[in-house]
């Protein structure tokens, strides 16, 4: 466990919603290293087990729990659960996300599903769990809510309209919950991430390879080429570079920051 310094959260109560892989684990994994209790909270119940027995193997402090941001039933329970066992909750990390419904990697047009489901987790989870949480954190008169947002939602592009249409709003969504707790001493903060290798990279890549006329690479090939291409600093993010910026915006260091959109891509996206 590290202690001290910028990243501080030593002691604090850390829910990560969609924490049972990808940045979700990157970022409670992180705020675990640095001495937060963090409570795995995914749709997956099993994967956040695994998550969180992982750092509790190592010596860190973890639960998990299931969670579902569309369901206000599941997001009531989570939150109570955390209340009833931790008595308060210091960090929201709002993660939980979608590119689309079942099968949205084969279609060229996003459907209505596509929209809905988007929308439903990506941008009024965020609301669902924040209006869930806030009480508790206006009680204390303390509060860090780091919600992720993403590069994409800095621009439009043809590539999954709904998906970047959500992220704007989340980074919108951002600059309005801050100035609404502000007054409750609680700092909302969005990170936009760049280019991750995940699964749906993946999809996405071997969906480009099954084409009429594949090219003589494969997906993991492909997302590398299009790093090289688009990011100056020539490397692809990590979940731990999205971790390590979530545990300073959670940390005492970033008290006058509220209602920023941070990026974390690499030169990818500057503004």
């Amino acid at each position: 466990m590290l202690r001290g310094g910028i990243m501080d959260v030593t002691n604090k109560i850390a829910l990560i919603t969609g924490a049972a892989s990808g940045i979700g684990e990157g970022i409670a994994t992180t705020l675990a290293r640095h001495g937060a209790h963090a409570i795995i909270a995914d749709i997956n119940i099993n994967n956040a087990e695994e998550v969180s027995n992982k750092l509790t193997s190592l010596g860190l402090k973890s639960s998990a729990i299931g969670l579902d941001v569309t369901k206000i039933e599941s997001v009531d329970r989570c939150v109570q659960y955390a209340l009833e066992n931790f008595d308060h909750i210091d960090i929201l990390v709002n993660n939980a996300g979608t590119v689309g419904s079942s099968g949205w990697e084969s279609r060229e047009i996003p459907n209505e599903n596509d929209w809905d489901l988007i929308f439903e987790v990506n941008v009024k989870g965020i609301v669902k769990m924040t209006e869930a949480v806030q009480a508790s954190m206006i009680n204390n008169n303390y509060g860090k809510i780091i919600n992720i947002a993403s590069i994409a939602g800095r621009q439009g592009s043809e590539r999954n309209p709904p998906y970047n249409v959500s992220k704007a709003s989340v980074i919108n969504l951002t600059q309005s919950q801050s100035m609404q707790l502000a007054k409750y001493n609680i700092n909302v903060n969005a990170i936009c991430p760049g280019l991750l290798w995940t699964p749906i990279w993946e999809r996405i890549g071997n969906r480009r390879t099954m084409s009429p006329n594949p090219e003589e690479v494969d997906a993991k090939q492909l997302f590398l080429d299009y790093v090289a291409e688009k990011i100056p600093l020539g490397r692809p993010q990590v979940p731990e570079d999205i971790g390590n910026l979530a545990c300073f915006l959670a940390s005492d260091y970033s008290s006058n920051i509220t209602g920023q959109s941070i990026n974390v891509s690499g030169g990818y996206f500057m503004n």
